[in-house]
């Protein structure tokens, strides 16, 4: 994780746990819509849908794509 002009190890619940924080901080400055995902093609049926899921039932936007389309 960024502390400073540095970068510096962090535990995965940590780096999550700033990740979820961050996308809320935005949502709640800018609009659900400010946020889009980008799903893959390497992924499953399950994975794409689960993500899916979050943009739309946790954020609150219909910004998802795949990269099938490019």
């Amino acid at each position: 994780m960024r502390q400073g002009e540095r970068l510096v190890p962090a535990k995965w619940d940590e780096a999550m746990g700033h990740v979820a924080d961050r996308l809320l901080e935005i949502r709640e400055k800018y609009g659900p819509d400010s946020i889009g995902f980008l799903v893959s093609a390497k992924c499953t049926n399950e994975e794409n849908y689960l993500m899916q899921k979050v943009a739309r039932g946790l954020i609150g936007t219909n910004n998802i794509d795949h990269c099938a389309r490019l």
